[in-house]
Order: structure tokens, then C-alpha cells, then sequence
């Protein structure tokens, strides 16, 4: 399955069905009267949030969505029937924009959301509606209101609890493998990765979600490479593990260059919560594997692990440490979430009375 995450899509819902004209004519019945039904409701375009999904593949090969029309009304006060809506099933992590690609509609976070984005029209009522006191005999029918039409962008950020981010080479994909059942393609050239992948990683009795985008290098911000088009995709996570290649003859050029290519693609990606691995340990010798972890360190300001991804060494505590920041993460959005719940509410914050 190829991984797509950016679809444009036409949208539009059906109009309203036609009331009808027609009367009473029956035999033996002395006094006859409109009875024209109401046309039908149109139907609508609904955007839903489902698991199971984890691209936008289904958007590639059909980007116009149209709701049928609502059936016209029929004598005898018969109502037409209402057309049956169109769902559009996306994963979670989905963005909707206008057509402009930068006004947000919607953005799904949780499995079973969903949102109306074009609503059908309503049907237009028979002459039967018409009749008053004054009028016995409408002949005036309306012929349903219209539906609406759109274009929008899906964009698909995937959601994961750590964001793998480093320069081509680094050696994302072989951590990705070691660590996790996911099976991305490792060869000893740049670029190897093409989109992202995610893997489940296992700690001990726990686990969190790992996302690998392809490499990074200077002037991704700019569009330049692979890696500016699928940034978006780790601006959800909670942690950024940091790895850089330790055989880099300048292993700070490389770390600066991830991070201003970061503050570059957005000020809050920067500002993440981010943990520091030098790579490939096994590759050096001691004394320069010491040194590069001292200068990036006096960079950084913070602690780097040494770590060797192929052989696995030292990797246990890095993920240990990965899985308390997440823990973490997730403890303030619960505390957020329910604080927010308590405000609307409208109880009174919990106080401290001697």
C-alpha cells in the first residue's frame, strides 16, 4: 500500500427533491383538495474518523464525492424519500482545510468523530402545504432548496509518541527495526526512507508508538530533500529522539543542522521535548566517541546517549527514558483535559483553607 498523506476533493451534497401538484380525484368522494407530498431531504457529505486507516490511499483514485438528490413528492401526501448521505472514512490524525490549504476545518484526534461538511438541501413542500381557509385550491409547489459544493485538502499527520528525526544516514530505520516489528528498507545509501513508517515499540510491560520520517538536511524548511513534506507528521508527537551519526566528522554541524531546520518548519516543533543519541558507537573508538559526546553536550545543554542501534547496545535505556517523557506528556494532557472538563462545568476550582 503506498502512503498518502495530502488529497484535494470535490464535495457535494444533493439537493432537495420537488413537492408535488396534484389533487383529490376520487370517485363517490364529494369533496376533493390538494394533496401533493414534500419532496425528499438531499443527501449530505459527512467526513468520519475511523481505525484501521493509516493513509489516504483511498483518495488518490477518486477525489469527487456526490450526494444523490432527494426523491420528488407524490399525490395521496406522499413525502419523497430522503437520499442516503456519503461518508468519507479518513484516519485518525486527518486535518480537513479549505481550499485554500490553510484555513482548518476540522482536525480528528479520536476514533469515531465526525463532521457535516456539505448538508443536503431540503426538500420543497407540495401544494397540500399551501392550503388555507382562503385558499382551498394552491397550485403553488416549491422545488426543493439546492445543495452545497466545495473543494477541500485532507492532510494526515500521524500520531504518534515519539518523532525520529535526524540527518539521511543517521540510522533511523535500523533503530525503527531493532526496537519495534516494523520492517523499513535499511541500505547503507542516504535517503533510503521514502515516507513515513511507524512502529510499535515494547518497554518492558509497556509500549508507545515510534515515527520515522525520511532524512533531513539543510534547507528542508525551503523544501529542499524529502523531509520538509512529512515534518507535519511529527509535530504530533510528544518526544523527538535526536539521532546523529557518531562516524560524522562534525557531529555539532549536524545537530545544528536538524535543529534550525526544526525552528525553521515551525517554533513549537523546536521547542519539544527532545532527547539526544549519538549512533553507531560501535564505528569509533572510545576517545572520539567521548569527545563527540562532550561537544554536542556543551551545544545541546543536554545529556546524549551513546547508543548502537545495529548491535543494540545501550538502546534499553534510551527507550526507557523516551517511555518517562511520554508518561509524563500524557499525565499533564489528562490533568489539562480535566480541568477544562471542571471550568465548563462551572465548578468552582478546588482551594486550600486553613
Amino acid at each position: 500500500m503506498k502512503f498518502l498523506d495530502q488529497a484535494k476533493v470535490y464535495l457535494r451534497s444533493g439537493n432537495g427533491g420537488p413537492g408535488a401538484l396534484s389533487f383529490r380525484r376520487e370517485k363517490f368522494i364529494e369533496f376533493g383538495g390538494p394533496n401533493g407530498g414534500d419532496g425528499g431531504r438531499g443527501g449530505s457529505v459527512v467526513v468520519e474518523c475511523v481505525e484501521g486507516l493509516n493513509t489516504l490511499i483511498d483518495y488518490r483514485y477518486q477525489q469527487h464525492f456526490k450526494a444523490k438528490s432527494g426523491g420528488h413528492g407524490m399525490g395521496r401526501d406522499r413525502t419523497g424519500a430522503a437520499a442516503d448521505d456519503i461518508i468519507l472514512k479518513v484516519p485518525v490524525g486527518t486535518q480537513i482545510f479549505e481550499e485554500d490549504n490553510e484555513t482548518l476545518i476540522a482536525d480528528f484526534t479520536e476514533v469515531g468523530q465526525r463532521i457535516v461538511l456539505c448538508k443536503g438541501g431540503d426538500g420543497g413542500r407540495g401544494n397540500a402545504a399551501f392550503k388555507t381557509a382562503t385558499n382551498r385550491a394552491p397550485r403553488k409547489i416549491e422545488p426543493g432548496w439546492p445543495g452545497e459544493e466545495r473543494w477541500i485538502w485532507l492532510r494526515l499527520k500521524l500520531i504518534a509518541d515519539v518523532g525520529l528525526v535526524g540527518l539521511p544516514n543517521a540510522g533511523k530505520s535500523t533503530f525503527l527495526s531493532v526496537t519495534s516489528r516494523a520492517k523499513p528498507k535499511i541500505a547503507d545509501y542516504p535517503f533510503t526512507t521514502l515516507v513515513p513508517q511507524l512502529g510499535v515499540v515494547a518497554v518492558g510491560e509497556r509500549e508507545f508508538v515510534l515515527a520515522d520520517i525520511p532524512g533531513l538536511i539543510e534547507g528542508a524548511s525551503d523544501g529542499i530533500g524529502l523531509g520538509h513534506r512529512f515534518l507535519g507528521h511529527v509535530e504530533r508527537c510528544r518526544v523527538l529522539l535526536h539521532l546523529i551519526d557518531a562516524t560524522e566528522e562534525d557531529v555539532v554541524g549536524s545537530y545544528e543542522t536538524i535543529r534550525s531546520e526544526l525552528a525553521a518548519y515551525d517554533e513549537g516543533l523546536a521547542e519539544k521535548p527532545e532527547i539526544i543519541a549519538l549512533n553507531k558507537m560501535d564505528s569509533v573508538t572510545d576517545e572520539e566517541l567521548d569527545a563527540k559526546v562532550k561537544a554536542i553536550e556543551d551545544v545541546s545543554g543536554k545529556a546524549v546517549h551513546a547508543i548502537s542501534a545495529v548491535i543494540g547496545e545501550n538502546v534499553d535505556p534510551l527507550l526507557f527514558a523516551l517511555l518517562k517523557i511520554v508518561d509524563e506528556s500524557k499525565t499533564e494532557e489528562k490533568a489539562e483535559q480535566e480541568a477544562e472538563e471542571k471550568l465548563l462545568a462551572g465548578e468552582e476550582p478546588t482551594t486550600w483553607r486553613p
